[in-house]
């Protein structure tokens, strides 16, 4: 009877949906888990901190005295300090996702619902932009500060933080990529039509920026500067998993973290959009599951893989979506996971 009455709720769902719209898509065959693509342990090498003391720190970034910031998914902006204290020292009141310190020592946060942020050295946050046209940004995510002290950003999706798996299914380009000037208080839309347009880094030289395209496997660059300015292309994709954030080192390179490995389920239902209408209105716990496993990937500006890190087994660090650099150690933050890592590179 119970099997009955889902199903019936289903197919009545199924007629009387009008918001949700999925097109169908045909994701390219994921590549085999060869040469630099090969498994490795390299992640279960890296020391854990803070391990079940924090709740999903998105993205992280580390301060002149070595000091980890992130937000957390009640909300908080934690900092955690050498000696391994852990505190929270201020409050968005929504979903803090990526961080980043400006010039000024002022943390720039990318809220999910609460727009672009600034958090002062004594933890009073101001709002510097949460709309564009007079109509407010539905996901916040990632963002990247220039010289000029111009915040580059994105804006993933037409569906909320919490709702944002709808987008892998819908499978419709809802993202954009922002520029907001604090000298001017100016907003101007530089990039739309992505595919959930997730993390974001500026090139060492800011003529160009990656944005992530994490539901179509792949990285776009925009440029800013030179003879193709305003133009933008695929430089890498067919990637082997769903890449979230993306951050620059100090040599031009380019960390970018991998949420998890290719779902071939999922896959397998988005040429299909009268499956995936009903998988949308499935219990969440019936949905495909992402596989736990550890991943990031270093690449150079025109999409050439260079290393990779991974767990296979996600038991040490899993559901990545955030890699920075900062003195030849990787800082891993993650959406869920109650820890973060540092790796030492080789």
């Amino acid at each position: 009877m119970k099997y009955f009455t889902l199903i019936l709720t289903i197919f009545v769902s199924l007629t009387s949906c009008r918001t949700f719209s999925p097109v169908a898509y045909e994701p390219p065959i994921k590549p085999e888990p060869v040469g630099i693509y090969e498994p490795n342990t390299e992640l279960q090498k890296a020391i854990l901190l803070a391990i079940g003391k924090v709740k999903g720190l998105e993205s992280l970034d580390v301060d002149s005295d070595g000091n980890i910031y992130g937000g957390d998914k009640d909300g908080r902006i934690i900092r955690i300090t050498l000696k391994g204290e852990i505190k929270a020292i201020a409050k968005t009141s929504g979903r803090p996702l990526g961080v980043q310190f400006d010039k000024a020592g002022n943390l720039i946060i990318a809220d999910a619902y609460k727009g672009l942020l600034s958090m002062d050295k004594t933890g009073k946050i101001t709002t510097l932009v949460s709309e564009y046209k007079g109509v407010p940004f539905q996901f916040t995510d990632d963002l990247d500060i220039a010289q000029d002290g111009k915040i580059y950003f994105s804006d993933a999706s037409i569906y909320e933080q919490k709702e944002y798996l709808y987008d892998l299914l819908e499978a419709r380009p809802y993202g954009r990529v922002f520029v907001y000037d604090p000298k001017t208080k100016e907003t101007q839309l530089l990039l739309d039509n992505l595919y959930f347009a997730n993390g974001i880094a500026l090139s060492k030289n800011e003529d160009f920026l990656l944005v992530n395209e994490t539901y179509r496997y792949r990285i776009t660059k925009l440029w800013l500067k030179g003879p193709k300015k305003g133009t933008s292309e695929v430089v890498i994709e067919n990637l082997p998993g769903f890449p979230d954030n993306i951050t620059r080192n100090e040599n031009g390179e380019f960390w970018v973290a991998l949420f998890t490995v290719r779902n071939d389920r999922m896959d397998s239902m988005h040429p299909s959009t009268v499956v995936k209408k009903m998988i949308y209105f499935l219990p969440k716990f019936m949905w495909p599951k992402a596989q736990p496993y550890g991943y990031a990937l270093k690449m150079d500006g025109n999409g050439k893989v260079l290393m990779t890190v991974q767990d296979p087994t996600g038991e040490h660090l899993k559901d990545i979506t955030s890699v920075i650099e900062k003195k030849r150690q990787l800082y891993i933050g993650s959406l869920y996971n109650d820890r973060i890592g540092i790796y030492v590179l080789p």
